[in-house]
C-alpha cells in the first residue's frame, strides 16, 4: 500500500493513500468528534460533527468521508471548525428530544458529552420531531423517532449488515423519517443491531432494569432473587469503566451483581456445558447412533440416553441464538426440523435452578425470580416463549442487557473498577473452557464437537481420537467458515454463519453440510445487540481473544468433564421422563 505524508494539527503523519481523515485520526489517537460514523458501514457524513479545516480549501470537509491526499494540512479544532461544529450540534438537538433521565445510553452518550464540551444550547432551535411516535418491536427493541438524528445507521445495520431490511426511509424533505416496512413478508427478528449502532439512543432495548430494581428493593423474606450472567458479558463490561477492551472481569462482575442486592449469582457457563452435552448427543443421534449408553467422563460414568428420537434431518443447526430461531420461524419454516431441540444455556440454567436447586434448597420454585444478564436483546423475547415454560412456570423472569446492567451500577454509584473479585455461587459457578467460548462465533459448534468427539471415540475405545480438544477451523470473524472434521469414524462437513446477513448466501448449498452454527450478530454474543457501544470488528476480535484465553487457561476444557453438570444429569436420570425432557429439550 502506497504511503503519503499529511499533517494534522502540525503533527506530521505517514499514512495509507486510501484512508480517510477520520480513520487516520482514530488510528493516531487524535480527537475528531463524530456521531454517524461507524467502522461497520460506509461513511454517510450525515451528522457533520466531524468537520475539519483543510488548508487551502474554503469549505470545511467531513473527516469521515474525505480521503487523505499527499501534503494535506488539516486543522481539527480551529475557530472556524469550532463554530460550525457547535452549530451542527445545536441543529442535531432540534431532532433529538432530551430524555436523558430515563435513557440507559446516558452512561455512554457521545451526543451528551459533546453538548457539555461545546456548551451548546439544547433548545436553541425548536424540536421538529417531538410529536413523532415510538416504533415498538415486540418486547425487545424500540425506536423513539423523537430522538432520531437521521444518521441512518439503523437502516444500514438492518439492511446492509443483517440483510433483513425491516427499517427504511419514509417521506421526503423535512418530513422524511425512519419507518418500519409495510411489507408483511419482512419481519424484525429482535437482534438489536439497530440499537447497538445508534449513536444517540433513539434505538435501544426495551428496558426491564426498572422492574428488576423494584423487585430487589421490595423483596419479601420468602422470595429469592437470582442473577445469572452470560459468557460474553465478562469480557465486555470493563469497557464501560475505562478498563480496556477484552479484559476478563468475571470476579468483579459477580461482586457487582451481589452489590446490587441479588441473593445468589450463577454463571450461565454452567448451563452452556449442559447445552453442549445435549447438543452433542443430538448430533450423533441424527447420524443414527442410538446407543443406549454413552461414556461421558473419564471415570466411566455412563448415562442412559432418554431423549426423544430425533428425525435424521441434516444439516443440524444450532438453536441457542433466539434471533436466529425467529429468523427460521418467519423466513424458512421448512428448516424448523433441522434446529437442534436443545434449549439455550440460560434457559437450561434456569430450568435446573427452579427444579433441582429449588428442591435442594427446600424452596418453592414460584418464590424464585431469575434475572438473566445478557448481551442480547432477543433474549427478552426468548424468555417469554410459551414452549419454554415448565408446568406453566416461566423460567427466566426478566432479562437485562449489558447496557442496562452497567446503567444500574452507575445509577447506584457502584464503582466496578474497585470491586474485589468473588466467585459465583455453586453448583452453578463451575464451568469448562468449552462453555467460555460460547460467546464468540464458532464457539457453540467447537464446544459440541469436543464432546461429540469424546462420546463417539469412547464407543470405539480409541484414546487418541478421544483426546482432540481444539477445532480451530470454526474460529474467527469471517462471514462464513466451513471445514471437514472427523469425529471417530464419522466425516462431518461443518459450517459457521457469522452474522445473519450471510445466511442466504449459503442457503442453496445446505445439502452439502452436516452441522451448521448460526449466530445472528456479527462475532456472536460478543457483538450482541445489548452490548457496549462502540462495537466493531476490532473490538469483537479483542473480546473473542479474551474468551479463548479463558478456555486455554481452564483445567477442564470439555463440557462432559464438568462434574457438577454430570451430577445434574444423574439427578435428571432419576426424574420422570416428561420433566427431564422439559428441562433439556424444546420444540419449535
Amino acid at each position: 500500500m502506497k504511503k503519503i505524508n499529511i499533517t494534522i494539527n502540525n503533527k506530521k503523519i505517514k499514512v495509507n493513500l486510501d484512508a480517510t481523515i477520520l480513520e487516520v485520526a482514530i488510528h493516531n489517537k487524535i480527537d475528531i468528534p463524530h456521531l454517524c460514523y461507524h467502522a461497520d458501514f460506509c461513511a454517510k457524513a450525515t451528522c457533520r460533527v466531524c468537520v475539519v479545516e483543510i488548508v487551502g480549501q474554503k469549505k470545511l470537509a467531513t473527516a469521515c468521508s474525505t480521503k487523505v491526499e499527499d501534503g494535506m494540512q488539516i486543522k481539527t479544532n480551529s475557530p472556524k471548525v469550532q463554530k460550525i461544529r457547535k452549530l451542527n450540534l445545536e441543529l442535531l438537538f432540534a431532532e433529538h428530544s432530551t430524555k436523558c433521565n430515563e435513557c440507559v445510553w446516558q452512561i455512554n452518550c457521545e451526543l451528551l458529552n459533546l453538548a457539555k464540551k461545546y456548551n451548546i444550547s439544547l433548545s436553541k432551535f425548536s424540536n421538529r420531531k417531538k410529536k413523532l411516535a415510538t416504533l415498538n418491536f415486540d418486547n425487545s427493541v424500540e425506536l423513539d423517532m423523537s430522538q432520531c438524528i437521521d444518521c441512518r445507521n439503523c437502516i444500514d445495520a438492518c439492511g446492509v449488515m443483517q440483510n433483513i431490511h425491516y427499517l427504511g426511509l419514509e417521506g421526503k424533505g423535512v418530513k422524511q423519517k425512519i419507518a418500519s416496512t409495510k411489507n408483511k413478508k419482512i419481519e424484525c427478528i429482535s437482534c438489536g443491531q439497530c440499537a447497538l449502532h445508534c449513536p444517540v439512543g433513539a434505538a435501544q432495548e426495551k428496558t426491564q432494569w426498572e422492574i428488576v430494581e423494584k423487585k430487589i428493593q421490595k423483596k419479601s423474606k420468602n422470595k429469592i432473587i437470582i442473577a445469572q450472567f452470560a459468557p460474553s458479558i465478562r469480557v465486555s463490561i470493563g469497557e464501560a469503566f475505562d478498563l480496556g477492551h477484552g479484559r476478563v472481569m468475571t470476579g468483579q462482575l459477580v461482586s457487582a451483581l451481589r452489590a446490587l442486592g441479588f441473593d445468589y449469582v450463577f454463571d450461565v457457563n454452567f448451563g452452556a456445558d449442559i447445552t453442549t452435552i445435549v447438543e452433542a448427543k443430538e448430533l450423533l443421534e441424527r447420524f443414527g447412533l442410538h446407543s443406549d449408553q454413552f461414556l461421558v467422563n473419564k471415570k466411566n460414568i455412563k448415562e442412559k440416553l432418554k431423549s426423544e428420537i430425533i428425525p435424521h434431518r441434516l444439516p443440524m443447526f444450532t438453536s441457542c441464538c433466539p434471533a436466529w430461531v425467529r429468523y427460521v420461524e418467519h423466513y424458512h419454516k421448512e428448516l424448523l426440523p433441522n434446529l437442534t431441540t436443545s434449549r439455550s444455556p440460560h434457559i437450561h440454567n434456569a430450568g435446573i435452578i427452579k427444579t433441582y436447586w429449588a428442591q435442594k434448597m427446600n424452596v418453592n420454585s414460584r418464590d424464585i425470580t431469575i434475572v438473566s444478564v445478557m448481551p442480547c436483546t432477543a433474549k427478552k423475547f426468548e424468555a417469554e416463549r410459551k414452549e419454554l415454560k415448565i408446568n406453566g412456570l416461566q423460567l427466566v423472569d426478566n432479562v437485562i442487557t449489558t447496557r442496562e446492567f452497567i446503567w444500574l451500577l452507575k445509577k447506584n454509584k457502584i464503582d466496578f473498577s474497585k470491586l474485589k473479585k468473588s466467585r459465583a455461587d455453586n453448583p452453578f459457578g463451575e464451568y469448562s473452557g468449552a462453555a467460555a467460548i460460547y460467546g464468540g462465533s464458532g464457539g457453540v459448534m467447537e464446544s459440541a464437537l469436543r464432546t461429540a468427539n469424546a462420546m463417539i471415540c469412547a464407543q470405539e475405545n480409541n484414546k487418541i481420537c478421544k483426546s482432540r480438544i481444539e477445532f480451530k477451523s470454526v474460529r474467527g470473524l469471517e462471514g462464513f467458515k466451513d471445514a471437514r472434521v472427523k469425529l471417530g469414524n464419522i466425516n462431518l462437513k461443518i459450517g459457521v454463519v457469522n452474522g445473519i446477513g450471510n445466511f442466504e448466501k449459503i442457503y442453496p448449498k445446505l445439502k452439502n453440510y452436516d452441522y451448521i452454527e448460526v449466530m445472528t450478530c456479527p462475532g456472536g454474543c460478543i457483538g450482541g445487540g445489548g452490548q457496549m457501544s462502540p462495537t466493531d470488528n476490532a473490538v469483537r476480535a479483542k473480546r473473542m481473544k479474551a474468551l479463548q484465553s479463558i478456555d486455554q487457561k481452564s483445567k477442564i476444557r470439555q463440557a462432559h468433564n464438568n462434574q457438577g453438570v454430570l451430577e445434574i444429569f444423574q439427578w435428571l436420570d432419576q426424574q420422570k421422563l416428561n420433566l427431564r425432557n422439559k428441562i433439556l429439550y424444546t420444540k419449535f
